[in-house]
């Protein structure tokens, strides 16, 4: 998953990844060890900020 430059850090997408991999600091940061691409996060980002690499 890729965090698009349009990202706000609002943090919705933050409690909806089973794998715990986005925090956020300005705006989200995804950790590439424990995220596992399954696309969850994106469907909740309220302004499509997060994208399949």
């Amino acid at each position: 998953m890729k965090i698009l430059d349009k990202c706000v850090g609002c943090g919705e997408c933050v409690p909806f990844c089973p794998f715990e991999a986005i925090k956020t600091y300005g705006k989200a940061i995804i950790d590439k060890e424990k995220c596992t691409n399954c696309g969850i996060c994106s469907k909740y980002c309220p302004i499509s900020a997060i994208e399949e690499e």
